[in-house]
């Protein structure tokens, strides 16, 4: 079993900041990537970003400049710092992994239960 336990959603401001923190555990062999998810109502789920174990990342246009991903492979985590928040990055944001099974040796992906991030006044 793996999981992916989220944590630091919540309700701020426009122009605020919040660090989301996503931790994995279980049956992992070696992560190769882990990447930030999110979903808005009535949209579909998109990436905002991503990182590979040796430290690759890749942005979503609309957050490159606003948001900084980064991980601790010792810790299998990952976070999200999100500064100068604007309302349209209300959304429940999932983290994602994708990693090699120290139970078959087969790579697979996981999903987070999502955590919500309201940007409001």
């Amino acid at each position: 079993q793996v999981q992916l336990v989220e944590s630091g959603g919540g309700l701020v401001q426009p122009g605020g900041s919040l660090r989301l923190s996503c931790a994995a555990s279980g049956s992992i062999f070696r992560i190769n990537a882990m990447g930030w998810y999110r979903q808005a109502p009535g949209k579909e789920r998109e990436l905002v970003a991503i990182i590979t174990s040796g430290g690759s990342t890749n942005y979503a246009d609309s957050v490159k400049g606003r948001f900084t991903i980064s991980g601790d492979n010792a810790k299998n985590t990952v976070y999200l710092q999100m500064s100068s928040l604007k309302p349209e990055d209300t959304a429940v944001y999932y983290c994602n992994a994708d990693f090699i099974s120290s139970t078959d040796f087969y790579a697979r992906a996981h999903w987070g239960q999502g955590t919500q991030v309201t940007v409001s006044s």
